[in-house]
């Protein structure tokens, strides 16, 4: 059975360059071309997707993804949710409505932005199926399945969902995680964790923060996304052990 992870996008919210080409240092590098946060994973028959960015379509295309069978919502900013629009032709390919699953915020944020996604609009069908998550639950389709058990994490002002499922965890924005939730994330196989910037911001873990968890939490593996532009790939690569790597567009791993 194929069991893969792909980090579709690892930029902070503007991605890098910026709109306006600004890239503070970072080498002129692909690994430092970075679409927003977004991740796949592929599990026997299952295509599952981890947020919609505005980058979605593209980040598809790159990595030739033609299915897809369910949406998980870390949370409902901007640049986890406003590529949902774009999830349309795999509405028509399925013949049936999306399922997607998020927290209760999330979910009443989509719903309200993107309503013409849920219901009928202008003769439009509505192309989604929501579904409230507060414990763990199940994706399956033909003979694949995969058990996914959502946990809370302070996000700034919100909380925001990381999620768990076989021994990895994908916390795309965070900047606190309880001693609870901490005691879940023991010893994992892989960790992808939120490390905006150097210095300390109010909604998120900087570099210190996340390898100050990294350290406790203690990983086989562990990826740092959500990478601002004050990051070079290739100056956190060589200051990092090795069982540490940043993230970038394309990241991909066998689990």
């Amino acid at each position: 059975m194929k069991k893969k992870f792909t980090i579709l996008g690892c930029g902070s919210s503007l991605g890098a360059p910026w709109i306006t080409n600004y890239s503070a240092k970072l080498k002129k590098d692909k690994k430092n071309i970075r679409t927003r946060c977004c991740a796949h994973i592929q599990k026997g028959d299952l295509s599952i997707l981890i947020d919609t960015s505005p980058d979605i379509k593209n980040q598809f295309l790159k990595n030739k993804i033609k299915t897809l069978d369910a949406i998980i919502y870390t949370h409902e900013h901007a640049d986890q949710t406003t590529g949902i629009f774009e999830m349309r032709p795999f509405f028509w390919k399925n013949k049936k409505k999306i399922p997607i699953y998020g927290n209760i915020k999330t979910i009443k944020e989509l719903k309200k932005t993107f309503s013409y996604c849920f219901k009928q609009r202008h003769g439009y069908k509505p192309i989604m199926k929501a579904n409230i998550i507060k414990k763990k639950f199940e994706i399956k389709k033909n003979n694949s399945r995969i058990i996914i058990d959502p946990f809370e994490v302070n996000h700034g002002l919100i909380k925001a969902n990381g999620y768990l499922f076989d021994k990895i965890a994908y916390i795309s924005d965070c900047n606190e995680i309880s001693k609870k939730v901490t005691k879940k994330l023991m010893n994992l196989d892989f960790l992808i964790i939120d490390c905006l910037r150097i210095n300390k911001h109010p909604s998120h873990f900087n570099y210190d923060d996340a390898i100050d968890f990294v350290k406790f939490a203690n990983p086989k593996k562990t990826i740092l996304t959500n990478l601002h532009v004050d990051l070079d790939y290739f100056v956190l690569k060589k200051k990092l052990p090795k069982n540490i790597i940043p993230a970038f567009d394309g990241l991909s791993f066998n689990f």
